[in-house]
């Protein structure tokens, strides 16, 4: 058994090391391969000091490094991360990317960290119970598929109109009033709370659709499986039938749960766009526009570590949570 859990483990981090290395590659190569670099954007704003920028581009491009070949820079780059450096963003500089994703951070986590799990909780009750209930089916599917359906931007724009732009209920822009600064107090706590309803609405209510189909086709295809046929031959209760089916319906859906996690860091980005909420969705969108590499990369750089984290929590939570993992240990000794 412990030689199996010993085997799982190893080829499980090989493949997550081989993929981090993989996506980290890509990640750094897909900017450079614009056309264009970020210095010249840089130098857009020295527009009026020709003389001057042109020297400004040659000690800019020493100073990122972009001067050298493309090998060498590659080389860099990963000294850099395995050092902990980000580097220095170019859009927003001389402010290094590390603390440019510290400040973004914690709006995405705010926001993404309960819409996700509250609309994971509760659209696997109430898909459970409309795969059950034939009656309530026919009524919440609808509901159910018009949720889902519905772009993250579209829903946030509607929101945003008719509780904040008609009825005047709720702010529909930034984090915290302007004026305010960020403390502990209760004044900032409310404003805070405030502007934070509207984004968090805009994705909890089309996560909950996709959470709730996904979970009521599950237990359809769970209660006519032969196990549930087998269990009511003997007798079992219909409670005891649905605690059965359930356990094996989640499991797809804690796995979407962690790919739902994992991908949190990277924000909702057009609902950050739209709400003009500083998460890290919104501050790569800058990146990308401004062609900052160094703020792209750190950006996915933080999305691919906790992607690939996620994945691997799951992995082990899959050999406690379903006993077909932890038999596959037993196979070959």
């Amino acid at each position: 058994m412990l030689s199996g859990i010993r085997r799982y483990l190893i080829r499980k981090t090989f493949v997550y090391v081989l993929t981090f290395f993989s996506a980290v590659t890509i990640d750094w190569l897909i900017p450079r391969l614009m056309p264009g670099n970020p210095i010249s954007i840089m130098m857009s704003r020295f527009a009026s000091l020709p003389e001057a920028s042109k020297y400004m581009y040659s000690y800019f491009m020493e100073s990122f490094g972009l001067d050298k070949p493309l090998w060498v820079q590659y080389i860099n780059f990963w000294k850099a991360v395995l050092h902990g450096d980000l580097g220095i963003s170019t859009y927003m500089y001389p402010k290094p990317v590390a603390d440019i994703i510290k400040d973004a951070l914690p709006y995405d986590i705010a926001i993404l960290l309960p819409a996700i799990t509250l609309s994971w909780i509760v659209g696997n009750w109430l898909g459970a119970i409309a795969g059950k209930n034939k009656k309530l089916d026919s009524f919440l599917m609808p509901v159910f598929y018009f949720l889902t359906a519905s772009p993250y931007f579209w829903f946030a724009i509607v929101l945003a109109y008719i509780l904040g732009a008609k009825l005047d209920l709720l702010p529909i822009s930034g984090a915290y009033s302007y004026g305010i600064m960020p403390s502990l107090s209760l004044e900032f706590i409310v404003d805070f709370l405030k502007h934070w309803i509207l984004p968090f609405l805009s994705l909890f209510l089309v996560m909950l659709g996709g959470w709730a189909i996904g979970m009521r086709n599950m237990i359809i295809y769970e209660v006519e499986a032969d196990y549930v046929r087998y269990l009511e031959a003997l007798g079992a209760s219909e409670k005891t039938l649905m605690k059965h089916a359930f356990r094996n319906a989640i499991l797809p859906q804690v796995t979407g749960l962690a790919l739902q996690l994992g991908t949190m860091v990277a924000g909702a980005l057009t609902t950050e766009i739209v709400f003009s909420y500083p998460g890290i969705g919104y501050i790569l969108m800058q990146g990308i526009l401004n062609q900052d590499y160094f703020l792209i990369q750190g950006c996915f750089l933080v999305i691919v570590i906790s992607v690939l984290v996620a994945n691997f929590i799951i992995d082990l939570l899959y050999a406690v949570i379903d006993p077909r993992v932890r038999f596959s240990f037993t196979e070959g000794e």
